[in-house]
């Protein structure tokens, strides 16, 4: 049987609860080898992000290259084992094109895009001017993308969606830019439910899970689009692989109390099954 593999493209966290680090936790704990292409590098922890020092576009493309030509293939079976990649922060126009570039070069199975602009200290984490970038040659490309009620509000220069046939309504317009389907996460809503919704092409599945009272709620976006990209990795269909990963949060938002990291919004836990 072949090895799942899944690669996210994204920042570094340095305090270890989000962005590559959060992904890489991620896929470990659904059982799928991760690789890495970083595009930032954040002094970050806790209580907010203190610097950011993006990392030059072609050295970008050269871990692109180095990853996508070696990992995916395996000479032992003959077809590649399932591939997905996860696309989180992307700072500045030049990250991005270095990413489609690099995406375009070589051949993505599936690819699931989390439009990250506000880290969840409410730190800025994408560039203004590159937001029309981000949509215009990302979206159509795109599995899925998973952006939360404030994300789709800005994407769509809209209020931030308040019910369920508002959640839909967004999604269904960030459709038109070209994602094969969105995934309109309802974490920032309130009520006693989090639920999220998957507009696919014909159809629309409702992810519903408890709402959890804790402040640790640090790098949840970036664990949901992971863990994805980890269920498609490992063959399942996007709608399957989107209710392993809302289970699997929201087990981690759940124990996230039970670790003691930082003063800020601390992060959720990863490996709540084991630990």
């Amino acid at each position: 049987m072949s090895t799942p593999i899944a690669v996210t493209i994204a920042g570094s966290d340095s305090s270890g609860g989000a962005g590559i680090q959060a992904d890489l936790k991620t896929f470990s704990a659904l059982g799928v080898y991760g690789a890495s292409v970083i595009t930032a590098l954040t002094a970050q922890n806790t209580q907010g992000v203190h610097g950011i020092f993006d990392v030059p576009p072609d050295f970008i493309a050269a871990q692109i290259d180095a990853v996508f030509s070696d990992l995916p293939a395996n000479p032992v079976f003959a077809a590649p084992p399932p591939q997905a990649v996860k696309i989180g922060m992307l700072s500045n126009t030049q990250t991005i094109e270095a990413v489609v570039a690099g995406i375009d070069r070589h051949a993505i199975v599936h690819m699931v895009l989390d439009p990250v602009m506000v880290a969840t200290s409410g730190d800025q984490l994408l560039q203004a001017e590159a937001v029309e970038v981000m949509v215009r040659l990302l979206f159509p490309r795109a599995s899925v993308i998973t952006p939360n009620l404030v994300e789709a509000s800005v994407l769509l220069g809209r209020p931030v969606a308040d019910t369920e046939n508002a959640m839909r309504a967004q999604a269904e317009r960030l459709m038109l830019f070209g994602a094969k389907a969105v995934l309109i996460k309802g974490g920032h809503g309130t009520g006693p439910e989090s639920t999220d919704l998957l507009i696919e092409q014909d159809t629309v599945t409702q992810l519903r899970g408890r709402r959890i009272d804790t402040r640790n709620t640090h790098g949840t976006g970036c664990t949901l689009s992971a863990a994805i990209a980890a269920g498609l990795a490992k063959g399942l269909g996007l709608a399957e692989a989107a209710q392993e990963a809302k289970d699997y949060l929201n087990g981690a938002i759940a124990a996230a109390d039970r670790l003691e990291v930082g003063q800020g919004h601390g992060p959720v836990h990863h490996f709540h099954r084991w630990w």
